[in-house]
């Protein structure tokens, strides 16, 4: 069954990548640890072609830590949106120094979409969705131009939308990598702890997911961990990570 994937491999198109090609990499991938898929991976056909995405949130450093270990020179790609946390700001940093990323790579929103939807910064208390989609989601589509295939962190014990997420799925043509989709919070934490990784400061003050300072709060016991992401709105994913089941809607 190896051998036929890997055959099946050699049919896909640089880019862009299909549905049909995402199911053969979960197929040859099936079972291989993570750390294993992802030195096969960035070492082999994605080099060159992958950058990963990441937030610098409370369980970013395993998976940077992950990839470093296989090449420090991936580019990481930060979206601030201008609207961070301090120490989120302040923990990229530290952890990127830290893990000898070569390739850091900060967007942030384009001024003139800026002044022309959101000059006074408020839009976020009337219209998240709007205000993630002019600061996160138009910044990142303009960072993964050069690129076929991206990482996302994803887990599926985050929230409802997140259960039973595969390994790889089709974002825009692009591939979309899920290495941690099926880590549990017990499993990270072990992580955490034989590598000795720092975690972001706001995590032990009851934050453990952290997006944009105005629309974080605070997870009470027994919560979603996401509960605290727009508390009181109807939202769940701030439009980047694109519905992959019936039912689910998009949220630009």
């Amino acid at each position: 069954m190896a051998e036929a994937a890997a055959r099946a491999l050699d049919t896909i198109d640089v880019t862009p990548f299909t549905a049909a090609d995402a199911a053969v990499y979960e197929a040859r991938f099936a079972g291989v640890p993570t750390q294993d898929m992802l030195a096969e991976l960035l070492g082999g056909e994605l080099k060159g072609r992958i950058a990963a995405v990441s937030s610098f949130g409370a369980e970013s450093a395993v998976l940077l830590h992950m990839i470093a270990r296989v090449d420090r020179d991936v580019p990481v790609i930060f979206t601030n949106t201008q609207k961070m946390f301090g120490e989120t700001l302040e923990y990229r940093d530290a952890l990127s120094e830290q893990l000898g990323l070569t390739d850091l790579r900060v967007y942030r929103p384009d001024p003139r979409i800026l002044a022309a939807k959101d000059a006074n910064g408020l839009r976020w208390s009337y219209d998240p969705d709007g205000c993630c989609e002019i600061r996160k989601v138009e910044p990142l589509r303009r960072a993964l131009l050069p690129f076929d295939a991206w990482i996302s962190g994803r887990k599926g014990f985050q929230s409802k939308t997140r259960i039973g997420i595969p390994r790889f799925e089709i974002d825009e043509g692009r591939l979309k990598l899920n290495p941690l989709a099926d880590w549990d919070k017990a499993r990270l934490d072990a992580y955490f702890e034989m590598h000795e990784l720092p975690r972001h400061p706001l995590e032990a003050d009851g934050y453990p997911s952290i997006g944009c300072k105005p629309c974080t709060s605070k997870v009470l016991p027994g919560e979603d961990p996401r509960a605290g992401r727009w508390r009181g709105w109807d939202k769940v994913e701030c439009g980047i990570h694109l519905p992959t089941r019936p039912g689910e809607e998009p949220v630009f």
